[in-house]
């Protein structure tokens, strides 16, 4: 197994894309569209388990949050806006670029680096939510991958997962019918090998100490033109895991 996560071609073409993280009508598109149903999912368990006011404007304040594969920033600025103290990461040095002169541009202060989940582990980094957003599939190394991002996870914190199943259907909607029909995202996107089960994610968490207190499935809805939470987990997911306190 490779001592490292990145894996230069998922690094390379993300990088390529770059200037287009925030263009909501461009390559990543997608992902603009599927920001609101992570954010309110992420924002609705995070208050309940740090016990916050949902009414208040920065509900989210005195908490530490990493975005790990920030990308653009699309997940670390609505952080930011809800009072989270973020450090966004990623492995493409340009895409942390674009995010810094986004948030400059918006008047938010994130701490955006170029680094991994095991550079920021092995410092000593630790933060009570970790979100670990559409990574997963794109990363050499899955067992150390998420095992970095297990020990990023403070004691009595949270880490958010989403990603792809690996079945038919997901083969069928999120590779050929996103990336060769509909072209919702560039051919390559994904591969369906790194896809990984529901199964096999909590196995990894509850290896490196974390319990699954959550999951849930969100599918696409054309007439809606939108993405909503479901109990089918057959092609896009999310799982949500909590570290012990400790004693």
């Amino acid at each position: 197994m490779p001592t490292t996560t990145i894996n230069d071609d998922e690094v390379a073409k993300f990088g390529a894309l770059a200037e287009e993280w925030w263009d909501p009508k461009g390559k990543f598109r997608p992902i603009h569209k599927f920001n609101p149903v992570r954010l309110g999912y992420i924002r609705e368990k995070a208050l309940g388990h740090f016990g916050k006011d949902g009414n208040s404007m920065r509900p989210l304040a005195g908490l530490r949050v990493l975005d790990i594969g920030c990308g653009g920033g699309l997940l670390s600025e609505p952080m930011a806006r809800l009072g989270a103290a973020v450090v966004g990461a990623d492995a493409a040095e340009r895409n942390i670029k674009i995010a810094k002169l986004h948030a400059e541009k918006s008047g938010l202060e994130i701490d955006y680096r170029a680094a991994t989940a095991e550079a920021l582990a092995a410092s000593g980094e630790r933060f009570d939510i970790v979100l670990n957003m559409e990574v997963v599939e794109h990363v050499d190394n899955v067992p150390l991958y998420m095992k970095s991002c297990a020990d990023l996870v403070a004691p009595g914190g949270l880490m958010f997962v989403a990603t792809i199943n690996r079945t038919a259907r997901a083969l069928a909607l999120a590779i050929f019918g996103a990336e060769y029909v509909l072209r919702w995202l560039p051919r390559g996107t994904h591969t369906y090998e790194k896809f990984l089960t529901p199964d096999e994610i909590r196995a990894l968490l509850n290896r490196n100490g974390l319990r699954v207190s959550d999951q849930t499935g969100v599918v696409y809805n054309p007439l809606r033109d939108a993405w909503g939470l479901s109990r089918d987990m057959g092609v896009n997911y999310m799982v949500l895991a909590e570290k012990p306190k400790l004693n």
